[in-house]
C-alpha cells in the first residue's frame, strides 16, 4: 500500500522510515501534493453567477452556473430603499439595469458620491423593492450576449439563498454560496446597514457556522470584524483590490474608489489595499478571517513591451492597450505567505475574453487558470465556470489525479 505524503513526512529515521521516505520519492508512488492550505482541488466560484453567458446576478445566471458544475455561486449585496438586500454589484442601477429605459423613473436620476467616486444615474438606496422588480439586468460588457437583455429579473439575497438550498437537494452536491457586504460603509451611512440583516438570514437558513457552504466577504474590513462580532460563524474572507497596472514596470496603481478600504478613507488612513499583502497585513487579516480574495495581479502580474517613445506598444495591432499586450511577471510569493498565516486564497476575477489574457497564455484562458492552480490557490473567481473546470480537471490530471 502506498503511503501518503503526509504520512511519510511523519516517520521516523529508523531503517524502516528510510524505506518508507523512498517508497514514497519513487515513481508511481501516487499524485503529487497539491499546493492549497487543505490539500484539496481548489473551488470553482461562480463570479456573480455564470456572468460570461447571462446578465450577472440573477436566478437564470446563478442556476447556469450550477449546470455548469460550479463549487460556488458569488453574490454582491445592497440595500433597497426599504431595506431589503439583493443582488447588485453596484449601488448604481445605471451599470447593470435597464432603469434607464423607463420614464417612470426618470426624475431620479442624480450624481452622488459613491465610496469618494462621483457617479451619476439610478441608485438602489431610491428604489423599494417592488419598483427594483419592474427592471431588467443587462449585460455589463459588449462582448458578451445582449439578446438576454431586460428578460431577467433583480433577485433578493432570500431568492438566491432558496436556489441555492433547492439546487443543492436537486444535485446531491452542496452548492455553497459567497456573498459580499457592498459598499458597506456607504450604506450604513444611507440609514441602511446591511450587517445584521445579512447575519440574520443566514441564522434563519441554517448557515451560520463554520463548516456551513458560506463564505463572506468584504473590501472593507471594519465589515468583517463587525459581523464577527455579532456571533457571525462562517468563513469570512478579507477582498484586496488595486486599480490597475503600471505597463512599464509591472505595479500596482491606485484609484478612488479601488485604492483603499472606503472606511480607511473616511478616517483619514492614506495606506492602499497593498499594505495587507504584506506578511504583516496577512498577519492581521488572520485575526478576523479565514481566507483571502486579492485582485490576481497581487499573484501574477503583467508588464507591456516599452517602445522608443516611452510608451507600450500595441502588439497586436487593434488600437487599444491591455492585458493582450502584456507579459505575465514571476510570480509573487502572496500564496505561500497566506498560506503560512492559516490563510486562503481566492483571486478574482478569470475571464475568457483575448483583451484580459497576457501573450504567454496564447489565447487560451485555461493556461491563466493552470499558472495559478499550480501555485496553489484555493479557489478562483470565474465569469465562466466551464472553462475554470475544464483547466482544474487538466490540472488535476497533471498532478496525478
Amino acid at each position: 500500500m502506498t503511503l501518503s505524503h503526509a504520512r511519510c513526512a511523519r516517520h521516523a529515521l529508523s531503517a524502516a522510515a528510510l524505506l518508507a521516505l523512498a517508497a514514497c520519492s519513487m515513481p508511481g508512488a501516487g499524485p503529487t501534493p497539491l499546493l492549497t492550505l487543505d490539500g484539496r482541488a481548489p473551488l470553482v466560484v461562480a463570479h456573480r453567477g455564470a456572468s460570461g453567458y447571462i446578465p450577472e446576478e440573477t436566478i437564470e445566471a446563478y442556476t447556469r452556473a450550477i449546470e455548469l458544475g460550479a463549487d460556488v455561486i458569488e453574490m454582491d449585496l445592497v440595500v433597497t430603499k426599504d431595506g431589503v438586500l439583493i443582488t447588485r454589484h453596484d449601488p448604481n442601477l445605471a451599470l447593470s439595469t435597464d432603469v434607464a429605459t423607463k420614464p417612470q423613473f426618470a426624475s431620479r436620476k442624480k450624481t452622488m458620491q459613491v465610496d469618494g467616486e462621483t457617479q451619476t444615474g439610478w441608485f438602489s438606496q431610491d428604489f423599494t423593492l417592488a419598483e427594483i422588480k419592474t427592471l431588467g439586468a443587462i449585460s455589463t460588457d459588449a462582448e458578451r450576449p445582449q439578446q438576454f437583455n431586460g428578460r431577467y429579473k433583480i433577485p433578493t439575497f432570500q431568492e438566491v439563498l432558496d436556489l441555492a438550498a433547492a439546487q443543492s437537494k436537486a444535485t446531491g452536491r452542496a452548492i455553497a454560496i459567497y456573498p459580499e457586504t457592498k459598499n458597506p460603509t456607504f450604506f450604513r451611512d444611507m440609514g441602511l446597514p446591511m450587517e445584521d440583516k445579512l447575519i440574520a438570514m443566514l441564522e434563519r437558513a441554517g448557515l451560520n457556522s463554520k463548516t456551513a457552504p458560506v463564505f463572506v466577504q468584504s473590501f472593507e474590513p471594519g465589515s468583517l470584524k463587525y459581523m464577527k462580532s455579532k456571533g457571525l460563524k462562517t468563513k469570512l474572507i478579507q477582498l484586496i483590490d488595486g486599480d490597475g497596472i503600471d505597463m512599464k514596470t509591472g505595479a500596482m496603481t491606485y484609484a478612488v474608489p479601488v485604492d483603499r478600504p472606503y472606511e480607511w478613507t473616511k478616517a483619514g488612513d492614506k495606506r492602499n489595499f497593498d499594505v495587507m499583502v504584506t506578511p504583516a497585513g496577512l498577519a492581521e487579516i488572520a485575526k478576523y478571517a479565514d481566507g483571502i480574495g486579492p485582485w490576481k495581479r497581487y499573484i501574477i502580474s503583467i508588464k507591456g513591451t516599452i517602445g522608443a517613445d516611452g510608451k507600450p506598444v500595441d502588439l497586436n495591432k487593434d488600437g487599444k492597450i491591455n492585458d493582450a499586450d502584456a507579459s505575465s511577471m514571476t510570480p509573487t510569493t502572496l500564496v505561500a505567505d497566506a498560506h503560512k498565516a492559516g490563510l486562503f486564497v481566492h483571486p478574482f476575477t478569470f475571464r475568457n475574453e483575448n483583451r484580459r489574457l497576457a501573450t504567454d497564455y496564447k489565447g487560451d484562458a485555461k493556461n491563466e487558470y493552470l499558472a495559478y492552480y499550480r501555485l496553489g490557490v484555493d479557489g478562483v473567481f470565474t465569469d465562466f465556470t466551464d472553462t475554470a473546470l475544464a483547466a482544474r480537471s487538466a490540472w488535476l490530471k497533471e498532478t496525478g489525479r
